[in-house]
């Protein structure tokens, strides 16, 4: 099987157009979401995975988080509480 990555632009829900500095990467192992040039989070079959030191890093990323997670920061936080959602350095 081929290690196939695949980089689109993510789309506002809002307006339908795509934003600029935001990305899916799609890979074998999950979807990402980076914002800038950082990954954000990782949504994989077992689960989503946020990046411990940027997933909160500003009110841009917060929005289009809460749109690729569908979930706003409170949820998140008491996921991340309860070990549901976890956290690790997506960037190293």
């Amino acid at each position: 099987m081929k290690n196939v990555i695949k980089v689109k632009p993510f789309y506002s829900n809002r307006s339908g157009n795509a934003v600029a500095n935001q990305y899916e990467i799609h890979t074998a192992k999950g979807v990402y979401f980076q914002s800038y040039s950082s990954i954000i989070a990782l949504k994989t079959p077992k689960g989503l995975i946020l990046d411990k030191f940027k997933w909160d890093y500003s009110r841009t990323t917060s929005k289009y988080l809460r749109q690729f997670t569908g979930m706003y920061k409170a949820e998140i936080m008491q996921k991340i509480e309860s070990k549901e959602i976890k956290l690790r350095d997506l960037n190293n």
